[in-house]
């Protein structure tokens, strides 16, 4: 199965997993590690932070 380049930063994506509060368990046990809904949640905030550097 092949690895797709991430769009995102691992520094934004630690960023807004800090911001969340799962930053520890990523920490602790790797990105797999991280739930549907958080995964989704991180792509909302993501999406939230580019519309406003958008917008400003």
């Amino acid at each position: 199965m092949s690895r797709h380049k991430s769009i995102m930063s691992e520094a934004l994506k630690e960023e807004i997993a800090k911001e969340l509060g799962v930053y520890s368990k990523v920490s602790a046990e790797g990105w797999g590690s991280v739930s549907s809904r958080d995964c989704g949640s991180m792509v909302k905030k993501a999406i939230e932070m580019a519309e406003r550097s958008v917008n400003h």
